[in-house]
């Protein structure tokens, strides 16, 4: 897979793209990165990317020129990339939508900074995708956690078999509870059926975890999971809450606080009907 950037900072890469499973994809093969400095497709002496705002306002506004320019000279080359743009008014970013960009080919994303981008920019944009209700400083910032998603769901690039498959949203549910040693520690104790060997048991106390955590923490999630008979019955048996119709309000904010099966504490939860 090949992954470029534009920005007006392809500095800021060189930590998260050197680092862990980033560093591990590229040197087995997986991952071609290449950060691009926008800087390089400007005609004046002191490069400039940005503007002031037609119609007047704060902030500056980065140019389309040296976009465009520097679109063109990057897709010439090789085969064409899905086109990324990152901003507030995209679609929201899910797992789903990693997995949609781990399957490409080749992908180039263009990172705007200062007040935004010229709006005619966007028309070079194949996917507009937004992180979440909030401004961040830079794209750039935004393009590195889309990048590590896609990425880490490359065949190879995780340690396990499995690779990404266990975790969180990789089935619509939050992930199960996680332990390691000692077994004991200031009091609290691993929940048994972790020890215990018998990998059925722990299959069925996971699955059962996932479905109990993602019915209190996030039960918008269960709109969208195919769940089996049995996951319905347990989660109508457990009391984690009457999923699809309830709003689940954790006084205790840390996931292992809302499980009735976690030896760590118990939040104390209200489930108001919706």
């Amino acid at each position: 897979m090949i992954i470029e950037t534009l920005s007006t900072f392809p500095d800021m890469y060189a930590s998260v793209m050197g680092s862990s499973m980033m560093r591990i994809a590229q040197e087995k093969g997986i991952l071609e990165f290449k950060a691009h400095d926008l800087r390089d497709w400007t005609h004046d002496r002191h490069r400039t990317t940005d503007d002031d705002p037609y119609g007047g306002g704060d902030g500056l506004v980065m140019k389309c020129e040296p976009i465009f320019e520097a679109y063109d000279d990057i897709a010439g080359v090789g085969p064409r990339p899905t086109t990324v743009f990152l901003s507030p008014c995209g679609d929201p970013f899910t797992d789903a939508v990693a997995c949609e960009l781990s399957r490409e080919e080749r992908l180039l994303f263009v990172c705007g900074h200062y007040e935004g981008i010229d709006e005619r920019a966007y028309a070079l944009a194949d996917r507009v995708i937004s992180l979440g209700d909030y401004v961040l400083t830079s794209g750039e910032l935004a393009s590195m956690v889309v990048i590590d998603a896609a990425v880490r769901k490359l065949p190879g690039v995780l340690g396990a078999e499995t690779g990404a498959l266990g975790e969180s949203f990789a089935d619509g549910l939050l992930e199960y509870p996680q332990y390691t040693r000692p077994a004991t520690f200031r009091g609290m104790d691993v929940p048994p059926v972790l020890l215990s060997g018998n990998h059925a048991a722990v299959a069925d106390w996971r699955r059962k975890q996932s479905l109990e955590r993602t019915a209190r923490l996030r039960p918008d999630l269960l709109e969208d999971v195919d769940l089996s008979a049995a996951d319905r019955a347990y989660l109508k048996g457990s009391g984690a809450c009457e999923f699809r119709r309830a709003r689940c309000v954790p006084e205790a904010r840390h996931p292992c606080a809302a499980s009735s099966a976690c030896s760590l504490g118990r939040a104390s939860l209200r489930c108001c009907r919706g």
